[in-house]
C-alpha cells in the first residue's frame, strides 16, 4: 500500500516538475489535484443532482441563461480573436507549429489565451448545472458528460506542458464554433417564441462535426511528418476528436435523421 502510494506521489510530482514553468503560478495549473477534485464534483452534481430534484419543481433560469449564454458568446468572441491574431502576428503555421516557451510578448500572449480556454472548459460545466435544475435531465447525456468532464483535463494539459503551438488551432476554431453555439442557446433562452429562428440547430451540429474533423486532418497530418511538437499530445487529440466524431455522428443520425424518418 505504502508502495503504490508513493508511486502515486512520485508521478504527480513528475507531471508538476515537467510543466511549463511560465503557467505554474496561473490559477488551477499547477497541479492535476484542483481539476481531478473539480471533475469528482462535477460527477457527484451529474449522479445525485437529478435525484435531489426528483419532486422539486423546475428553477425558472430565464434571465440568468440569456446572462451566462450571451456571457459566453463574449467570451468565446474574445478567446477567438486572441489566437487568431497572435497566430498572425507570430506567424504561426496553420501546419507544424512548435510552442515557443519563451518569454516573449506574443508567446505569453498565446500562453494567456490558452489559459482563458482551459478556464472556459470550467465555466462550461455550468451548462450541466442549468439542465438539472431545469429539469431537463435527459439532456445530460453521455456525449454531454464525456465531453464537457473530460475537456476540463485536456486543456488542463494544454496549458499546463502545451501553452501554444499546434494547440492554438484547436482553440482557435473550437472557440468560434462556440461562439455560433452559444448565440444559438441564449436566444432560445428567450422564449418559445424566438423558435422560428431557430431553424439552423441541425447546421450548429453539422458545423461541431466539421470542426472535430479538422482536427483529426491537422493532428493526422503532424503525426506523419516530422514536426517538433510533442507526438503524444497530436496522437491523444486524434484518438480524442475520433471518439467525438463517433459520439457526435450518433448524436446527429437520432436527432435528425431517425426523426425524419418517423415523419
Amino acid at each position: 500500500m505504502a508502495s503504490a502510494w508513493q508511486s502515486v506521489v512520485s508521478l504527480h510530482q513528475r507531471m508538476v516538475d515537467y510543466g511549463d514553468k511560465r503557467t505554474d503560478p496561473w490559477l488551477l495549473v499547477y497541479s492535476p489535484i484542483p481539476v481531478s477534485i473539480i471533475f469528482l464534483l462535477y460527477l457527484c452534481v451529474v449522479w445525485f443532482g437529478p435525484r435531489l430534484m426528483k419532486n422539486r419543481q423546475p428553477v425558472d433560469l430565464k434571465a440568468v441563461l440569456i446572462v451566462y449564454n450571451f456571457a459566453m458568446v463574449c467570451l468565446s468572441a474574445y478567446m477567438f480573436y486572441e489566437f487568431l491574431v497572435t497566430s498572425r502576428l507570430s506567424n504561426y503555421s496553420f501546419s507544424c507549429e512548435p510552442v515557443d516557451y519563451s518569454n516573449s510578448p506574443l508567446a505569453m500572449r498565446m500562453a494567456s489565451v490558452c489559459w482563458w480556454f482551459f478556464f472556459s472548459k470550467v465555466i462550461e460545466l455550468s451548462d450541466t448545472i442549468f439542465f438539472i435544475l431545469r429539469k431537463k435531465s435527459s439532456q445530460v447525456t453521455f456525449l454531454h458528460v464525456y465531453h464537457h468532464g473530460t475537456m476540463i483535463f485536456n486543456w488542463w494539459a494544454g496549458v499546463k506542458y502545451v501553452a501554444g503551438g499546434d494547440s492554438y488551432f484547436v482553440g482557435m476554431i473550437n472557440s468560434f464554433v462556440h461562439v455560433v453555439m452559444y448565440f444559438y442557446y441564449g436566444l432560445a433562452a428567450i422564449g418559445p417564441h424566438m423558435q422560428k429562428y431557430l431553424w439552423w440547430k441541425r447546421y450548429l451540429t453539422s458545423l461541431q462535426l466539421l470542426q472535430f474533423l479538422l482536427f483529426l486532418l491537422h493532428t493526422g497530418y503532424n503525426l506523419l511528418t516530422e514536426c517538433d511538437f510533442p507526438k503524444s499530445m497530436n496522437l491523444f487529440v486524434f484518438t480524442y476528436c475520433f471518439t467525438l466524431i463517433i459520439l457526435f455522428s450518433n448524436f446527429y443520425h437520432q436527432s435528425y435523421l431517425n426523426k425524419k424518418k418517423q415523419i
